[in-house]
């Protein structure tokens, strides 16, 4: 199979696209075939400089490579690889001009010299009366004698298709058969008057010479594929495979929109979700190979990718499950790969004058509690500030009066000095050797290492105690424990 991604350069990749470049992608390679990178720019009013260059570093940190088009050399310079280039759209005017020529010659599409005034006025009127707007053909009654005049004098024009009667028809390979009735479609513009094609005519020559057997894009392109079917018979292509993957919904079923949250990929990866686990996450929007399992490396979604089993419904963008299964990717990971994805979140912190090995304890202390990177400055922020700020009351649990929470806090503190050594690393002998002085004491646990906790981490929520004491080591542990005291 040869399948494509074909975006438009006009901003930052949606996660909606990369969804439906992964199944491109897994149907490529789990057929030995060819996943290609086309980049459609016709559209010149919207380009944004600068978006392809962030696309192609898009797919490089995603690990996904591609086998034909644009390529972002290392010294940052735009190349390409394959034999179908150029795969820049703009640079193969020349191509659709012909075919569109071929098809004004054989009688499948005509020159229209309709200024934008007239048309605004035409679909006003239809609107009006209640009819579908559509371009009313007056230009395909001009004579080739008056054609040829209106060319000569050097009017604008536009080359459109000539929609013929019947209907369209076609087998999506998610959806089935659909059908069209040809008198619903309009004679769309396939060449604009400043040379440049339209989507339509684009897509078609483009997919034909590139050997493009499969097309994955969004389901809003149902609506547009009975041009593309009458483009194949006109010009007597065959067609590739269709597939329209349904929407990604918000939480409220309406389409993913920038107004509801991020949509662009490059969001996301910015927050510290993981390349693999963003992967696997929208890889499963619509699609799953078992019941029981959510975890799957890209090598074994491509082997298991089956395109008839996607839902034809829109699948719900589930953040909680995204950062259920991103924690889930960062808890598996070898140890010294989660700690130096940790360090670049960590530079708003004033950690300057820790050591290293201070700053991994912190980062391991949380590595079961934290579902994205981004998090990590707010989790464990408070182990590297000079002081803590919260209320005395904090430090009490549930009735516990400030003079017994002081109590416990001052044996424990004494404890601490006396039994344990500059660096201790072994959270369940600390776990067994506390808990042995309150049995000891014939203490309650909830109002010895509630106090305990909050001392260390100033928050109602954090760690527990014996996980922030090997963070600390026993010289900052005792400070903080000095600092609570003061506060009671």
């Amino acid at each position: 199979m040869r399948t494509r991604m074909a975006p438009s350069p006009t901003g930052d990749m949606h996660i909606g696209t990369l969804r439906t470049a992964l199944y491109s992608y897994f149907l490529a390679r789990q057929s030995n075939g060819q996943f290609i990178i086309r980049i459609e720019d016709t559209d010149r009013e919207r380009l944004v400089l600068g978006t392809l260059e962030s696309l192609l570093k898009t797919f490089q940190t995603l690990g996904l490579d591609h086998d034909e088009g644009p390529v972002l050399r290392s010294d940052g310079t735009l190349g390409e690889k394959g034999d179908c280039g150029p795969y820049i759209q703009s640079e193969r005017l020349s191509l659709y001009k012909k075919y569109a020529e071929q098809l004004v010659q054989s009688g499948h599409a005509y020159c229209c010299f309709c200024t934008e005034e007239r048309l605004t006025k035409m679909r006003a009127d239809q609107i009006a009366s209640k009819q579908p707007p559509k371009y009313d053909r007056l230009c395909l009654k001009l004579s080739t004698e008056e054609v040829q005049s209106k060319l000569n004098q050097g009017e604008l024009y536009v080359i459109r298709m000539k929609i013929p009667e019947g209907e369209s028809k076609f087998i999506d390979a998610i959806r089935g058969e659909i059908l069209f009735q040809n008198t619903e479609v309009d004679d769309q513009v396939l060449i604009k008057s400043d040379g440049f094609p339209t989507y339509h005519l684009a897509v078609v020559v483009d997919d034909h010479l590139m050997n493009i057997t499969h097309v994955l894009r969004g389901e809003e392109w149902i609506s547009s594929t009975p041009k593309q079917i009458i483009l194949h018979q006109m010009l007597n292509w065959e067609m590739p495979v269709y597939a329209h993957v349904p929407l990604i919904l918000n939480p409220d079923k309406t389409k993913l929109s920038k107004r509801k949250g991020d949509v662009s990929v490059e969001s996301y990866l910015k927050k510290g979700y993981l390349p693999q686990a963003l992967i696997n996450f929208l890889a499963l929007l619509g699609w799953n190979p078992t019941a029981n399992r959510e975890i799957f490396p890209c090598s074994e979604l491509v082997e298991l990718f089956d395109l008839s089993k996607v839902n034809k419904s829109g699948a719900v963008m589930n953040m909680e499950k995204l950062n259920w299964m991103n924690a889930q990717y960062l808890k598996m990971m070898p140890e010294k790969e989660y700690l130096a994805l940790c360090q670049p979140w960590l530079d708003t912190l004033p950690i300057t004058h820790y050591a290293l090995p201070d700053i991994d304890r912190a980062c391991l202390l949380v590595r079961d509690r934290v579902q994205i990177l981004s998090e990590l400055p707010q989790l464990i922020g408070f182990l590297f500030e000079p002081s803590l700020e919260y209320d005395a009351s904090l430090l009490l649990w549930k009735t516990q009066t400030k003079e017994d929470a002081k109590e416990r806090l001052t044996i424990v503190r004494e404890f601490l000095n006396k039994r344990l050594t500059d660096q201790f690393s072994l959270i369940a002998d600390l776990d067994q050797t506390i808990r042995s002085l309150i049995v000891e004491r014939g203490w309650q646990n909830g109002d010895t290492l509630w106090p305990l906790r909050v001392a260390l981490s100033g928050q109602k929520q954090s760690p527990g105690p014996f996980e922030l004491l090997v963070a600390y080591g026993k010289e900052r542990a005792l400070e903080r424990i000095d600092q609570a005291l003061a506060k009671l």
